[in-house]
């Protein structure tokens, strides 16, 4: 499977000969948010939220099904499940609902957690269940901040997180660098790269603290 962060909290999962995008943003939203357009083509896009930053698909290529909302699918050999979360603390009041998604994909299983914005209970830690790989909002301000992600990392015991959300030079957002959710973690790899290929058989080598900051693609 590869992983390509494109910007934001989008992603391209190419595996099983599909391509997935998440989240895909706006060039531009809320005049804040400037990384390139995505241009790439889909058979599936998930969507966890409905704000400009996260659900724009005017120039995604192809004829891509569109995923939103809780409920598990398969499509195409790609098994889905959307966990129903909130944006916020206070049950959606201030932002609404997201949703978290969990793909799997060649045998891995890959949780998108949207902008999740709450701490998860039980239920919901259970109904996520095994995860290998994470991709984690750790900005804060809209989502959960860089203390809840890393405590949601150590709930998840995934492989391999990969953080998103959080400010760069093409995000002026009122958020923080990822530099803030690193701090104090010891198995922390800057790639300087933004893709990045991932192999089932390879997963056993992690250890459940394993942390890769991809470079955005779309800068």
């Amino acid at each position: 499977m590869k992983i390509k962060f494109l910007g934001h909290s989008a992603f391209l999962i190419t595996g099983a000969g599909k391509k997935i995008i998440t989240d895909p943003y706006k060039s531009g939203a809320f005049g804040s948010l400037n990384y390139k357009p995505i241009k790439e083509s889909a058979d599936i896009v998930t969507i966890s939220h409905e704000h400009d930053d996260h659900n724009y698909l005017g120039e995604i290529k192809g004829n891509p099904k569109i995923i939103r909302g809780e409920g598990e699918r398969e499509i195409n050999g790609v098994k889905i499940k959307g966990v129903a979360t909130y944006h916020d603390p206070v049950k959606g009041k201030e932002r609404g609902k997201n949703t978290i998604f969990l793909l799997e994909v060649e045998g891995m299983r890959l949780a998108h957690l949207g902008d999740l914005g709450e701490s998860l209970n039980e239920e919901v830690l259970r109904e996520i269940g095994e995860v290998d790989i994470l991709l984690l909002p750790v900005g804060g301000y809209f989502t959960i901040s860089a203390t809840e992600a890393t405590k949601i990392m150590t709930e998840l015991k995934p492989k391999i997180t990969i953080p998103m959300h959080y400010k760069t030079s093409a995000c002026d957002f009122p958020i923080s660098p990822v530099d803030d959710f690193l701090g104090g973690k010891k198995n922390c790899r800057f790639l300087e790269k933004s893709e990045v290929e991932i192999k089932k058989e390879d997963l056993s080598a992690f250890g459940g603290d394993e942390v890769w900051v991809l470079k955005p693609e779309r800068v």
